[in-house]
């Protein structure tokens, strides 16, 4: 018999999107004098251009590559990317996990592209070394709804001659990412920082910003994914300028996070914090018989979307285990994604404690064995 815990974890807040706020976080805290203004005012403008500074300075993003702030969240960002930038040379498509197959759908059949479509199951990636790079590749770098991520770059060609369009919403500010192998790429704060939702991050390298002012796609662009005006690029949008009227309570909210990476260490911290949580849990695993990583390869695990399954165990009592939890507030919201297999995801990211997670296993043990006996 599996005693019950005496206390749940200090913040239950395990979902994968989105993310637990920072420790210590406070809405009293936030800055107010932005809101209420246009953000085109001098304060809108400067607020919104910090946040973009600050992106660039903890993510060490190169000067060569623009940063803008977008609307609809990471999705918007990785559509605006591929409504403006595909169909110039034939593309290939990887998928490995719900949001990747939404991409390859967006490609096949809206934008009806001459795409090769490289899949995997969920827990396993494709071959990446066989993937040809004359063709412009679209990819997740972190699954979020599988635990899988690309373990680097290396497969990367730097004499590539199409362009790599990389949704990084969940591994970004979590992973290491090599620029000078990325010529797109988008993610959303809501993810590793824990932001308010509702904002996209679009990054773009120079070769990106080549085929902008190059090539002008066969459809029609909606305008909020323009990023050109009379074949230039809107230099504007990278430095503050937004498409649309953006929530400047949600951008206070990500120049909030920033500051308190940059406070804690920056990016290395950051990194370290996410993979100490990411180890605790592993080491639970490793220990916990009725449960396994859903990622097969441990050099292909995410440190951020951790997701495990219960091979002995029903769906129904996964879900019962999942409501008991919340039930009792030792873990809001880890129930696998809709589309995956079956199991548990827990949010490992740097906006967790790791004493968090501790206590949540001994909260697991409790809710298997109460579903179970």
């Amino acid at each position: 018999m599996t005693d019950r815990p005496t206390a749940p974890p200090a913040r239950p807040h395990f979902s994968s999107g989105p993310c637990a706020k920072r420790p210590g976080w406070a809405a009293s805290d936030l800055p107010t004098d932005s809101l209420g203004r246009s953000h085109r005012s001098k304060i809108g403008k400067a607020r919104l251009k910090l946040a973009i500074d600050l992106t660039r300075e903890i993510l060490n993003v190169p000067s060569t590559h623009r940063i803008g702030i977008v609307p609809a969240s990471d999705t918007g960002a990785y559509e605006m990317a591929m409504w403006s930038l595909l169909g110039a040379r034939p593309a290939t498509m990887l998928a490995w996990e719900s949001f990747g197959e939404g991409w390859v759908t967006d490609a096949v059949k809206q934008l009806k592209l001459d795409a090769d479509v490289v899949t995997a199951p969920y827990g396993e990636l494709p071959d990446l070394t066989r993937i040809d790079q004359s063709r412009d590749i679209c990819f997740t770098w972190n699954g979020t709804t599988s635990g899988v991520r690309v373990p680097n770059g290396d497969w990367i060609r730097d004499d590539r001659e199409g362009l790599n369009l990389v949704d990084a919403t969940s591994g970004v500010f979590a992973q290491e990412i090599p620029w000078d192998k990325v010529d797109v790429l988008t993610y959303s704060w809501q993810k590793v920082l824990g932001g308010e939702g509702g904002h996209g991050v679009l990054i773009l390298g120079p070769r990106a910003v080549e085929r902008l002012e190059s090539y002008t796609p066969a459809w029609p662009l909606p305008k909020i994914f323009r990023l050109t005006s009379k074949g230039k690029l809107i230099e504007g949008i990278f430095s503050g300028e937004t498409i649309n009227t953006p929530s400047m309570l949600a951008v206070e909210d990500y120049i909030d996070a920033l500051l308190w990476s940059k406070h804690i260490g920056g990016l290395p911290e950051l990194m370290a914090r996410a993979d100490g949580n990411a180890q605790a849990l592993a080491r639970w695993v490793e220990q916990t018989p009725w449960v396994e990583h859903l990622a097969k390869a441990p050099e292909t695990r995410s440190n951020t979307s951790v997701c495990l399954t219960l091979p002995g165990t029903t769906e129904e009592q996964v879900k019962a285990m999942v409501s008991l939890l919340e039930k009792d507030g030792a873990a809001y919201d880890i129930g696998a994604y809709r589309d995956a297999p079956a199991g548990l995801r827990i949010w490992c990211g740097a906006t967790v404690d790791t004493s968090d997670i501790e206590t949540l296993t001994q909260w697991l043990d409790w809710a298997h064995a109460e579903v179970t006996k």
